[in-house]
């Protein structure tokens, strides 16, 4: 039997509330800046919720991609196309004709949000008959990898993922196994989301879901770990990685960022919407894809950075933090921790790809992102949080938490590369 291909990261992408493209992204990470501000999208007077990560500054016709218009996309694929094209062309992957060696499987939480609030309105006010015929391509939830494919005669494995928060990393999950599985030679997958809207802020904001204290001081809200947490911020963003076949990538003097080693998934199989106090379907997925890598906890763990799913909601740092502890033991004191949603916000489907990319992002420049906003020290949640300021250190391992409302647990596993 062929042993699996290993599998490596080769191109970047991102849109997100802390800049556009990598480079910005990650200066401005690592410098512990906050995307977080007041909501502009919509009128926030009647909300108790007044803040949220939105991505500044974006106009999609400034980025020349053929073949769509602005008006006939949901922002959510907007968003996902501009960082298509980054990661593609990152990876320094195009096509005079389809292919199909290469494909796409993209991850969303929720879709369309802008789009049926506007086709909802015409349809209320105007009637069935004055309703777009594009009205359905604009709030599928398959839009986005739809269009990317279409695009950039992406001919390979081609489909869309919706597990909630961890939708991009069971997205990219689907596209690491794709190739192992000889069904490609490279993927693009991530994730995007674009649903900072009333229709979410009313739900999330009745459920208590969400941080209020801080409207009047946006930047201090989202604060993963820290006594004084109350809820997550919402943001949008959109993820995109190139993902290879080594061999393929090394034939083709294809710049590698970080190889994918290994994933672990599960269900709490406990409630729709709160995560499992204990953190055992949390620990579950991370212990599979410690084992799946082929790594000893107490070994890696000094020289390991995980990216928590860290919300800033009291049961979910809390229950993770137990998780890790579960799963490393008295070395998880030693492991670098970081939810960089203290400065993103929560992109929800979108926030396993974006927090993906700060991994591989991590390891190629062994430096450890801040949580920033931790000021009160809480003693369920004693880890090495690397508080405030980005810390240069080496590291050989990544890992990525992503949990989803329906217990859904997604954890990747990544390697410094070459392996160090």
């Amino acid at each position: 039997m062929l042993q699996a291909p290993r599998v490596v990261i080769t191109g970047l992408g991102m849109v997100t509330p802390l800049g556009i493209g990598k480079e910005t992204f990650w200066s401005n990470l690592c410098a512990g800046r906050s995307g977080v501000d007041r909501v502009t999208h919509f009128d926030t007077t009647e909300y108790e919720v007044k803040i949220g990560a939105e991505v500044k500054d974006f106009d999609f016709e400034r980025y020349g991609i053929e073949g769509v218009r602005a008006r006939d996309i949901d922002r959510a694929v907007q968003l996902a196309l501009v960082a298509a094209r980054q990661a593609l062309d990152d990876a320094r992957l195009a096509f005079d004709k389809p292919t199909e060696e290469v494909g796409a499987i993209l991850g969303c939480g929720l879709s369309g949000f802008e789009s049926s609030e506007k086709h909802l309105k015409v349809l209320f006010e105007r009637g069935p008959n004055r309703v777009s015929p594009r009205s359905i391509t604009m709030i599928m939830p398959n839009a986005a990898v739809g269009y990317i494919s279409i695009l950039n005669g992406l001919m390979g494995p081609s489909w869309n993922v919706s597990s909630a928060c961890s939708s991009s990393n069971h997205s990219i999950i689907d596209a690491y196994n794709a190739i192992r599985l000889g069904d490609a030679r490279a993927m693009l997958t991530g994730g995007t989301e674009a649903v900072l809207r009333p229709l979410t802020y009313a739900g999330f904001g009745n459920m208590k879901a969400m941080a209020k204290r801080y409207n009047d001081d946006p930047t201090r809200a989202s604060r993963p770990f820290d006594a004084a947490r109350e809820g997550f911020v919402m943001g949008e963003g959109a993820g995109m990685l190139v993902l290879e076949d080594l061999g393929y990538a090394r034939a083709r003097g294809a710049r590698i960022y970080a190889e994918v080693v290994g994933y672990g998934s599960s269900s709490d199989a406990y409630n729709i919407v709160a995560p499992d106090e204990t953190g055992r379907g949390a620990a579950l997925a991370l212990r599979r894809a410690v084992a799946m890598a082929g790594l000893d906890p107490a070994a890696i763990a000094p020289s390991t950075y995980v990216n928590a799913h860290g919300t800033s909601t009291p049961f979910n740092d809390k229950s993770e933090t137990l998780a890790l502890k579960e799963v490393f033991g008295a070395a998880a004191y030693q492991l670098k921790v970081s939810s960089t949603k203290s400065m993103l916000g929560h992109l929800l489907g979108a926030a396993g790809a974006v927090e993906s990319i700060t991994c591989a992002l991590a390891l190629a420049h062994q430096i450890a992102p801040p949580t920033i906003n931790y000021e009160h020290p809480d003693p369920d949640c004693d880890l090495d949080y690397v508080p405030n300021t980005a810390r240069p250190c080496t590291l050989t391992h990544a890992l990525n938490n992503s949990f989803g409302f329906g217990g859904h647990n997604a954890v990747l596993a990544f390697a410094a590369y070459p392996a160090a």
